[in-house]
């Protein structure tokens, strides 16, 4: 195993600030882990969004982690060019956030398409699967969750409210 494939497993096994049960990779964080001579690392990361209170403690995380195997950490830069998307979480990703009720972004390009409900004023989303049942039609609550980078939403099928990762 070279030690670019060593470094980068060690970085994208570091758990996330604000939810431990995923790991940088599983959110689709880490854009680049480069060694170079004298197991040097230079690690670039993508935030969820561009004022996430999380990135220092995610810098920090990932030297400290690296240095503990031996690497020395040459920088922990944040690369904002392309953006993160929801598209960047991993299958695993998705699985431990609806694992602990928590819904990911659904996968298409409509992620994001509202229609109004008939019944409501509230606007629809299609593309915000519920966690506890399955159903489709979830209506936004909040556009602030526990978490900046998560939303709360209520589904339509069954009535239970909802976190979920913001899109």
């Amino acid at each position: 195993m070279t030690a670019t494939k060593t470094a980068r497993e060690l970085v994208e096994g570091v758990p996330d600030p604000e939810m431990p049960w995923v790991t940088l990779g599983d959110l689709g964080i880490v854009r680049e882990v480069t060694t170079g001579p004298g197991e040097s690392v230079r690690v670039a990361l993508t935030p969820t969004y561009l004022g996430c209170p999380a990135i220092e403690a995610m810098r920090t995380d990932v030297a400290e982690a690296l240095t503990a195997q031996g690497y020395r950490v040459e920088g922990v830069e944040l690369r904002l060019d392309p953006p993160w998307t929801s598209a960047a979480i991993t299958e695993r990703g998705r699985q431990k956030l609806a694992e602990v009720g928590i819904a990911p972004p659904h996968l298409t390009e409509n992620a994001d398409m509202h229609v109004s409900g008939t019944h409501s004023s509230t606007p629809l989303s299609l593309g915000v699967r519920c966690p506890h049942c399955g159903g489709i039609e979830t209506a936004l609550l909040s556009r602030f969750g526990a978490s900046p980078c998560q939303e709360l939403r209520r589904c339509s099928s069954c009535g239970e409210p909802f976190p979920a990762v913001r899109s």
